[in-house]
């Protein structure tokens, strides 16, 4: 019997929609499954899991599942026998120790002795361990930024975004102490057919992530700027270079990092580059 990758999904969320995208870019189709907990994937060998996000690194380092889409905050959390083999650059937030706007110009040592409500202990007495900070954790499930208010705690340690919870709760960002992002874990005993699999999947979540990270540039220059010009454009190996029809120009085309985009850009203009055409990526194979 085909053996298949079983992959852990929250089951609803932003995580989950953007785990379920990225499978799709993948080329891996995911059938509409009516609320089902299983569903086998289309095009690759691989069943889908729809679970809980606290549940996916349990699962994953039982055996359940082989691998799983998860917030890095809950990976570290859970604290569970699981390997990173993927950093997938979505669902970015950070944990923070928040404090009421009342407490401000304070330091680090400063939490000593404070009382901090949380729903991440086992991360934040991690970081108070290496601060050689003793704070009494409270330990709350949901709606932890109120706990200063109705006295339960001094201060919070919590997710945050945008930090329109902690203004509407009179708090402030204190201290960031983890900066997490969707991550693909791995269990630590997967079978040989199972390890294939992964790899494939990791080649075309990889493939995917650099399409999205670049874009493909065409331009017009002078032949006498293309010296200058190819300075800017490393590309993969190099770029390719066409002669046009009007004597003395050719045409570039190349990839630029998007994180370099309007520096690049920039400089190509003062070179001499004229026409210059942005597209999209959709999938880059090295």
């Amino acid at each position: 019997m085909q053996e298949k990758l079983r992959i852990a999904v929250q089951k609803s969320g932003r995580l989950s929609e953007d785990s379920l995208k990225l499978l799709k870019e993948c080329g891996i189709g995911v059938p509409n499954g009516n609320n089902q907990l299983k569903i086998n994937a289309e095009n690759f060998d691989a069943e889908i899991l729809f679970l809980r996000d606290d549940d996916i690194p349990e699962y994953v380092q039982d055996g359940v599942a082989d691998i799983g889409f998860v917030g890095e905050n809950v990976m570290l959390e859970k604290n569970k026998a699981t390997d990173i083999v993927e950093r997938l650059g979505y669902g970015k937030c950070r944990l923070s120790i928040a404090l009421p706007k009342t407490r401000k110009k304070l330091a680090i040592k400063d939490l000593d002795g404070m009382k901090i409500a949380t729903s991440y202990p086992f991360i934040l007495n991690k970081w108070l361990k290496q601060n050689k900070i003793k704070a009494d954790i409270h330990v709350i499930s949901g709606s932890v930024e109120i706990a200063p208010r109705i006295g339960l705690a001094d201060a919070i340690c919590d997710l945050v975004s945008s930090g329109s919870t902690l203004f509407s709760n009179e708090l402030y960002e204190f201290e960031t102490i983890l900066k997490s992002e969707a991550v693909l874990i791995s269990g630590k005993k997967l079978s040989p057919a199972r390890k294939q699999l992964l790899e494939k999947l990791l080649f075309r979540i990889r493939a995917v992530k650099k399409a999205k990270y670049n874009k493909y540039v065409l331009l017009n220059a002078p032949n006498k700027s293309i010296e200058k010009i190819c300075a800017y454009l490393p590309g993969i190996n190099s770029p390719t270079i066409i002669p046009l029809a009007k004597e003395g120009w050719s045409s570039v085309h190349s990839v630029i990092s998007e994180s370099d985009f309007w520096n690049v850009i920039e400089k190509l203009k003062a070179a001499g580059a004229e026409g210059i055409l942005i597209i999209p990526i959709e999938k880059m194979i090295e």
